[in-house]
């Protein structure tokens, strides 16, 4: 079961990626991990980075994929965008964003493409 929740994951992060490229962004890099979490995929829309996060979901029976970015998915981001900054310091002062892919079909049909889904608070 686990091998083919992956296969689905990579099946649609695949398809998020086409219709990602198809919408004039380029392809940075895929499945960024560090020990905060996860990063999709990482995309440039001209000067700007893009942390993009892709959920798949077969029902909204318990809500949206879209609806499954909570504010403790979005800190485990935001934490491994950081990251990722660091590694790459060249990178520190471009714009970047969150966007939010949602799928719900196995076909990876793209639902909703969010971008600036949600934002870092400064404090």
């Amino acid at each position: 079961m686990r091998s083919n929740s992956r296969q689905v994951g990579a099946r649609m992060e695949s398809s998020a990626r086409a219709f990602l490229e198809r919408e004039g962004l380029r392809f940075v890099e895929g499945n960024f991990r560090s020990r905060f979490g996860e990063i999709d995929l990482i995309m440039r829309d001209g000067d700007t980075i893009v942390f993009v996060e892709v959920r798949h979901r077969k029902s909204n029976r318990f809500g949206t994929a879209a609806e499954t970015v909570d504010r403790r998915k979005q800190l485990k981001l935001i934490r491994t965008a950081q990251y990722y900054l660091r590694r790459h310091p060249r990178l520190v002062e471009r714009p970047c964003r969150f966007d939010v892919v949602a799928t719900s079909t196995q076909e990876g049909q793209i639902d909703r493409w969010i971008r600036h889904a949600f934002v870092v608070e400064q404090s």
